[in-house]
């Protein structure tokens, strides 16, 4: 199963200094064969707009995808989501990967003013939205009764340029929302458990240890059925260095995961270590866990081009 899902990689922008940086970084990645520009979705120290973001980057570029990582489901209507979506899918001759999830961060709700439900219901309104996107890109007239949204014979236009509508990229690290994915996304997420609401909790870390993973990716089998074998599954490794000596950071951040400094070394989260080690790591990674696609900072994208160059694609 594993041998079937081919190693991408991407890069992940969450701010530039100017609209030349973004520019070159993208020519940059798309030059060194990573597959994907992400940029996130948050109102507090993450500057740049995902939508005219990513639609830049794509006119800048022939080959790269562009996706965002992901949108906060709150922040817009779906029935807006799936013109946007649509258009630049169609104006990138289909190189949209969309990244949607049901919003977790608490600071982002309270500096906005937006009410922050309790996970269930968001997870609730992020699976009509999901269902709103994906009839807007199919033909006809589309409508939905729902519990947050009600649409009524819209027939959505434009049509993305990929049939069905673009690759969806949903991620989390609960069993509800990785059910959701599970059953709805093209792309699956493996991501730490951000039920807190802050990316600080002490509990996010341990959340990521391979033991944890494995309980994750029971979860998206036994929710996917017949469709697992055509998911891909994803990880965002927000640590990454190429070192001569990982050993001392694996041991430093082994009490942080609750793990053993070797388990540290294959989370999900990190690549580090020397390039033969990360590769090693990362071949372990698809066959434990069919992990094939994985996104580092963009700061890290020329370190790290060494492993793209030998394992995009294999």
């Amino acid at each position: 199963m594993s041998s079937a899902r081919k190693f991408r990689f991407g890069v992940m922008m969450p701010r530039a200094e100017s609209g030349a940086q973004v520019r070159d970084w993208a020519r940059r990645a798309e030059d060194l064969g990573y597959s994907t520009l992400y940029v996130p979705d948050h109102f507090v120290d993450h500057p740049l707009g995902p939508i005219p973001t990513i639609a830049a980057v794509a006119a800048w570029t022939t080959t790269l995808n562009v996706g965002t990582l992901v949108l906060g489901n709150d922040y817009r209507h779906p029935v807006v989501l799936a013109k946007d979506a649509a258009t630049i899918d169609l104006l990138s001759e289909g190189r949209l990967e969309l990244g949607i999830g049901a919003g977790w961060m608490t600071v982002d709700y309270e500096k906005a003013g937006m009410a922050l439900d309790r996970p269930g219901v968001r997870i609730e309104r992020l699976q009509e939205s999901v269902q709103i996107l994906k009839g807007l890109w199919g033909e006809g007239p589309f409508s939905l009764a729902g519990e947050h949204y009600t649409v009524t014979d819209l027939d959505g236009d434009p049509k993305p340029f990929t049939p069905g509508g673009p690759k969806l990229v949903i991620g989390g690290g609960g069993q509800k929302v990785l059910t959701l994915a599970a059953q709805t996304a093209d792309i699956v997420g493996i991501n730490a458990n951000l039920r807190s609401g802050s990316a600080n909790d002490p509990s996010t870390a341990p959340s990521m240890n391979p033991a944890n993973t494995d309980d994750k990716l029971r979860w998206v089998r036994e929710a996917a059925g017949d469709r697992y074998a055509d998911l891909e599954i994803q990880a965002f490794a927000g640590f990454a260095m190429i070192t001569d000596d990982a050993r001392p950071i694996a041991e430093g951040m082994a009490g942080v995961f609750e793990a053993t400094p070797d388990e540290v070394l294959d989370s999900p989260v990190g690549l580090v270590g020397t390039v033969d080690e990360i590769c090693e790591s990362l071949e372990r990674r698809r066959e434990r866990w069919d992990m094939s696609y994985h996104v580092i900072p963009i700061e890290q994208m020329d370190a790290c081009a060494p492993v793209v160059a030998r394992l995009a694609g294999s």
